[in-house]
């Protein structure tokens, strides 16, 4: 088959970047789109991967989001119309799909976040949809996924490229060229999806836990802003030790490399559990049921209240328990795959 791949988001690259080999190496081909959105285009780069760029952002407003989504849907659209594409595959690129439905051709979506609102699209226009085993039933039949398009899957998305992870030892020299040291304690902080449709709030823990974290002489903390607005507005509060990297850094290292990971999202936790670092949510919006199920694995604190800030352990980590799950690369391929 040739196999169209749109990466929408920053999340998408190493998923798809550790799928690839598995869709060539079964004899098929792959094309590659993105949106220039976030790090996806660098980290595509730095992955040496070669999309078509198509699009970007349409800002924080429903309108603007809209009228993108009709705008790049087209553009894909045009782009696919004569290449011959079998099938379009994402982790939920609303656009691809929709370029895709009116094309005639075949799209699977994954998904792993029941409350984003836009699932009423994708998982109706999607010929299939991919989902974890935690992906609640409810909430398939509420965004219109029939019974038989969902497939399910073990694990997370994240185990499909870290289950496998070796860390690089040279990585040391890029935390140096940061001013941090093998005695920092090293935190990695990720500030909330202020312009995404499924975050519609404010979240005052994390400025609060910025300031619980820069009161600590002994820990450097690394945020990795989502656009270039957040970097302006973080960089603007010039907090001791907040380190704010221009370019984008290899994550499973960074990740590996921490002492803890506090994020305002899902997919860094997620990493973090996966890669057996310590890891806390500030998420302030609806939690996804994996997240619930990495709780009760003891893998993933949640912080809901400065009570649970104050008592977070930040501390240099004692080793690591990687998950390992490395069956779910070739689960989630043959769920691609297979009609």
């Amino acid at each position: 088959m040739r196999i169209w791949i749109d990466l929408a988001n920053s999340p998408h690259v190493p998923f798809f970047a550790a799928l690839i080999p598995e869709f060539k190496q079964r004899g098929h081909q792959v094309e590659l789109t993105a949106r220039d959105y976030a790090q996806t285009v660098e980290l595509a780069g730095a992955a040496r991967l070669t999309p078509f760029v198509i699009g970007g952002h349409g800002g924080g407003k429903l309108t603007g989001k809209a009228g993108n989504l009709i705008g790049r849907a087209a553009s894909l659209a045009k782009w696919a119309r004569s290449r011959g594409i079998d099938l379009a595959v994402s982790h939920n690129s609303y656009a691809q799909i929709a370029a895709a439905s009116g094309l005639g051709i075949k799209s699977v979506t994954l998904m792993d976040y029941e409350h984003q609102p836009a699932n009423h699209l994708a998982f109706r226009l999607a010929s299939r949809v991919i989902v974890p085993r935690a992906f609640p039933d409810a909430a398939l039949r509420r965004y219109g996924a029939s019974r038989g398009k969902v497939k399910r899957y073990k694990g997370t998305k994240e185990d499909v490229y870290l289950a496998g992870f070796t860390a690089d030892p040279a990585f040391g020299e890029t935390l140096r060229g940061l001013g941090i040291d093998s005695q920092d304690v090293l935190v990695l902080v990720r500030p909330p999806a202020a312009e995404a449709l499924y975050h519609r709030f404010e979240n005052e823990l994390f400025a609060d836990m910025l300031e619980h974290l820069s009161s600590r002489a002994d820990v450097k903390t690394i945020l990795l802003a989502r656009t270039a607005g957040q970097r302006s507005e973080y960089e603007a509060m010039a907090k001791p030790n907040l380190i704010l990297p221009r370019q984008a850094l290899d994550g499973a290292n960074l990740i590996a490399a921490c002492d803890l990971v506090i994020s305002a999202g899902g997919t860094m936790n997620r990493e973090a559990a996966a890669l057996g670092v310590p890891a806390a949510t500030v998420y302030a919006g609806e939690w996804a049921a994996i997240d619930e199920a990495l709780v009760q694995e003891n893998r993933l604190t949640r912080i809901a209240s400065r009570d649970d800030l104050e008592s977070l352990t930040i501390e240099k980590k004692r080793g690591s328990n990687p998950r390992r799950a490395v069956n779910v690369r070739n689960e989630v391929v043959d769920l691609i795959l297979t009609p």
